[in-house]
């Protein structure tokens, strides 16, 4: 299981969110209405702020990118790339072969 930010995504988390160098973005599931993922009526939601417990990280352009530990079933069979498509963040899960 992978994660991972392309730059593009993490500059256009930067300026919509107003990041600086430094700066934690935790992705978390939650059970209705955010980003779709590959599970029917799980979705995806985003805050600022550090944590320990960080399973999954991602370091671009001075951000972490995170998934807490207690989130980190959502890659038990996927791998996810944030993308940027169209000047919005992307969100792709791919199989795990």
């Amino acid at each position: 299981m992978k994660f991972s930010v392309s730059h593009a995504a993490a500059n256009w988390y930067i300026d919509e969110l107003g990041l600086k160098s430094g700066d934690h973005l935790r992705i978390f599931t939650k059970i209705y209405s955010g980003i779709p993922t590959v599970f029917p009526g799980y979705y995806l939601g985003i805050s600022i702020g550090a944590s320990d417990d960080a399973h999954f990280k991602a370091k671009v352009a001075g951000i972490t990118f995170y998934i807490p530990y207690n989130d980190d079933w959502i890659l038990n069979d996927y791998n996810l790339r944030i993308d940027l498509k169209d000047d919005e963040a992307q969100y792709n899960f791919t199989e795990v072969s």
